[in-house]
């Protein structure tokens, strides 16, 4: 037999098993709502089960009322006890960029003092490197077309140039996530320009970073031909990383840090995971959906009148056209129903951007959508609570007027979660918790085994 006609029958073989494997698995519905079974570690209406305790953020979506009701609000979202709005008009107000003092802040449980601002911006400055040779030997040694795998074995390769990776202490595991702090926005915009050069065909360019600059700064730096951009850009990419620095904890991608801390593992470990979770498309990668999603939009509508764009988005809903997903991409949230502050906060500032960059146009069909996609939503489904823009909704679009290509959307989400991550895993370990495991309850009917021989 032939190599290819071999080949042929073991993938129709796998496609075959890969249908047993399915049927295996698929449990009756009925059996959640009769075991009373949270689906997504939620109930029926978006309340999630408490699995801990933090003090590093918090969210509010509702006030319960003294009979037990709930009543929405606006999303309040607080770091350290302190609204995220009150932390963004402090640094743009004084105009500078905020998100080192944001990680100080959740780190650390203050808002540093000027001398302690400094200090932390010339540790991460310091720390803004890779190991000798580290591009050459890794990153360029097998280029990626996803730079969230590049992230995770690139941090994964780290953890051999780490004389003490596994030391748990609060102080190595520090050093440990301020390193990958730093290192991040190396990692995602060289893997990038590795991938343009090996893939593309286009030139390489590793552009050093500069340790007297801000993380936002450094990112359009490395990532620019010409190393230049403008005040107004550097400001929202840094906004952006202030609004993805956190939470909550009960996220997708903090639980995982969460989890995995718990069993003891080393911090290099961790951050993989976490990363890991970041890049499936219902967690960090929705922003890159609803870019492609808009773009899908203006390529296959004649108009962007009320009633075509309402026609659309309920044909996504009826899994018709664009990824045929059946989802409205950046529209609804978990917890969140009247608003999201992250994208209240944003939208503020995507105009002046949209404007800047003459990306007006795109910027009335997101208010567009922003406007119809709840109502359409609401005909369509049996909703328990209300749907509203999140953060991804406006920060795709965002990176993509900044010029950020959609390769980076996620990454760039993974530089800032680090703040919450390094704050999370630093709060695992301190309380020294028991190993996070929770409980399945088994359905399958219990059978006798069955000799080999008497198998059909």
């Amino acid at each position: 037999m032939d190599f290819e006609t071999e080949n042929a029958i073991t993938c129709k073989r796998l496609s075959e098993l890969a249908e047993k494997a399915k049927k295996s698995t698929i449990i009756d519905s009925s059996y959640y709502e009769k075991m009373d079974v949270k689906r997504g570690l939620r109930d029926i209406n978006g309340r999630g089960v408490v699995a801990g305790l933090t003090e590093i953020s918090e969210i509010t979506s509702k006030i319960i009322e003294k009979d037990g009701s709930c009543t929405p609000i606006d999303g309040r979202l607080y770091y350290r006890g302190i609204r995220i709005e009150d932390i963004v008009r402090g640094f743009i107000e004084e105009k500078r960029f905020g998100f080192e003092e944001t990680m100080y802040l959740l780190v650390f449980g203050d808002l540093p003092n000027a001398t302690e601002l400094k200090e932390f911006q010339a540790i991460l400055g310091h720390f803004r490197q890779l190991p000798l040779n580290f591009v050459r030997d890794v990153t360029m040694k097998k280029p990626s077309v996803d730079m969230m795998n590049v992230l995770q074995r690139s941090v994964l390769t780290l953890y051999a140039y780490d004389d003490n990776a596994d030391d748990i202490s609060i102080k190595n595991v520090l050093r440990q996530c301020l390193e990958l702090t730093a290192q991040m926005p190396l990692l995602s915009v060289y893997g990038y320009q590795v991938y343009k050069h090996y893939y593309d065909d286009e030139s390489l360019i590793i552009h050093k970073p500069d340790p007297a600059a801000g993380t936002a700064a450094n990112i359009l730096r490395m990532l620019r031909k010409d190393s230049e951009y403008s005040e107004l850009e550097a400001t929202i990419l840094d906004l952006c990383l202030v609004l993805h620095a956190e939470h909550g904890g009960g996220n997708n991608s903090t639980f995982t840090t969460h989890v995995v801390s718990s069993s003891g593992t080393d911090t290099y470990s961790t951050v993989a995971a976490s990363l890991g979770s970041l890049k499936g498309p219902k967690h960090g990668g929705a922003n890159v959906k609803v870019v492609k999603m808009i773009e899908d939009m203006k390529t296959n509508l004649m108009d962007f009148k009320d009633a075509s764009v309402r026609n659309y988005l309920m044909q996504i809903l009826n899994k018709e056209v664009f990824d045929k997903q059946g989802l409205i991409y950046g529209m609804g949230h978990a917890v969140y129903s009247i608003s999201d502050p992250r994208a209240t906060i944003i939208e503020r500032f995507v105009e002046k951007l949209a404007d800047e960059k003459e990306f007006s146009d795109d910027y009335e069909l997101y208010k567009k959508v922003q406007r119809l996609a709840p109502e359409v939503i609401a005909d369509k489904r049996r909703i328990y609570k209300g749907v509203s823009a999140n953060v991804d909704f406006y920060s795709g679009f965002v990176y993509n007027m900044l010029g950020l290509p959609a390769e980076l959307f996620t990454p760039a989400f993974a530089i800032a979660r680090m703040a919450g991550w390094t704050a999370h895993r630093i709060e695992e370990i301190s309380n020294n918790g028991k190993i996070i495991r929770p409980a399945y309850e088994a359905v399958a009917t219990h059978r006798k085994y069955t000799k080999l021989s008497n198998r059909k």
